[in-house]
């Protein structure tokens, strides 16, 4: 596997913790469940919250993670594996 094709996978995956962090935010996680949200808070808070400062949730719909979720799959991933093809990696 070639390191654009890893860097897609990666930001693939990404986009996988970041729609589990929204699912898990429905409901009231406890237990190991809490555990396993609280490590994708970790993980994710740090990009979503880039987009929810820029696009506030609106009453109780928080449109931000989907935004980020988007911009990383059709803008920040073509590029980087553009960028990376052009270097020969």
């Amino acid at each position: 596997m070639s390191i654009s094709g890893l860097v897609r996978s990666l930001i693939s995956f990404y986009g996988i913790l970041v729609f589990a962090y929204v699912i898990l935010s429905w409901f009231r996680p406890t237990g190991a469940i809490y555990d396993v949200y609280r490590v994708l808070a970790q993980v994710c808070e740090p990009y979503v919250g880039i987009f929810r400062r820029i696009v506030p949730p609106m009453g109780n719909f928080d449109f931000s993670p989907w935004i980020a979720v988007l911009v990383l799959q059709y803008l920040i991933g073509p590029v980087l594996v553009t960028l990376l093809r052009t270097a020969g990696l």
